[in-house]
């Protein structure tokens, strides 16, 4: 067997002649350190969460009362183990990619709350890094051009996922995101409905490590409005 493969440890990583990493070694640093804030009082912010289990101890902590909060990656609310059949070196992240199961918890816990914001999770990574058997790859994906599309996939509730996308704020300065006149623009402006498909000239990335490239989505971003300038996607 592969020794240094990165995926979910299951019946693909098995299938596939692939060491895995367990959910379990998520959920234990995650249960550590809730019992690290119950002890301290002291707030902390888990990113990436990526198990149905890990998921569950958040949510148990929070109806406790503990100050925790956490965001995951809009790619593990897309992709699941099973889409790493073809060794798609551009699926190879970390986390890693989970269940079927793992997946629709972390969709559950977007539209709950439980998750209290969404991250892109970018990851750029130079061809030679991923032009290579699956083992060898560099973990990460170049995602930042998809994240509403990813999220857009799969569910109607674009009130919500906007509130997801832009929680990061609040949680790390205390600061709402407040749209009104005077205040200093910085949005994004999307067409919610709009049914494209992302090629390769419409990435703005110099990296290609893209696994939505050529691939039909929906909510495509129209371009953005920053320090008084709008700049068009």
């Amino acid at each position: 067997m592969i020794s240094d493969g990165l995926m979910h440890e299951g019946i693909m990583s098995t299938k596939l002649g692939l060491a895995g990493i367990p959910a379990m070694a998520e959920e234990l640093m995650i249960m550590r350190d809730i019992e690290l804030v119950r002890y301290t009082s002291s707030p902390i912010h888990f990113t990436g969460v990526s198990t149905q289990k890990g998921l569950q101890l958040i949510q148990q902590a929070k109806a406790e009362g503990l100050p925790v909060t956490c965001s995951v990656a809009a790619y593990h609310t897309v992709f699941t183990d099973e889409d790493l059949a073809t060794y798609d070196t551009n699926l190879k992240v970390f986390p890693p990619l989970r269940t079927t199961a793992d997946r629709e918890a972390v969709r559950a816990a977007v539209l709950s709350g439980v998750a209290d914001s969404v991250a892109s999770h970018h990851i750029p990574v130079h061809a030679d890094e991923k032009l290579c058997e699956f083992n060898h790859a560099a973990p990460g994906m170049n995602t930042i051009q998809q994240v509403f599309s990813a999220l857009r996939s799969w569910t109607n509730d674009i009130e919500t996922i906007v509130e997801r996308l832009t929680a990061s704020r609040k949680i790390f300065t205390g600061q709402e995101c407040i749209i009104e006149e005077g205040t200093s623009a910085r949005l994004t402006m999307f067409y919610p409905d709009e049914n494209y498909t992302f090629t390769k000239e419409m990435n703005r990335s110099l990296s290609t490590n893209n696994p939505f490239l050529n691939k039909s989505l929906t909510g495509k971003v129209a371009g953005i409005i920053t320090e008084n300038q709008i700049h068009f996607a």
